[in-house]
């Protein structure tokens, strides 16, 4: 059974947040990831924002050190 995750420190972002996410499902995962980004990021919760999410999860599990933001 494969992991997925989310890792905000990929993304860049005024709070410099640290969080990373992972579930055994994507339904797991997604829905703690919008509750996140609503309740810590301010994002709503719509199908294109959901949309957005899912393709950014990864299988696996977040790395330890902080990867690279571009």
């Amino acid at each position: 059974m494969s992991r997925y995750y989310i890792d905000c420190r990929e993304s860049p972002s005024e709070s410099n947040c640290t969080v990373a996410m992972s579930a055994d499902t994507k339904e797991e995962l997604i829905e703690a990831v919008i509750e996140h980004a609503r309740s810590v990021h301010g994002h709503e919760d719509t199908p294109e924002f959901r949309a957005m999410v899912m393709q950014g999860m990864k299988e696996g599990t977040p790395p330890v050190e902080a990867p690279k933001v571009a």
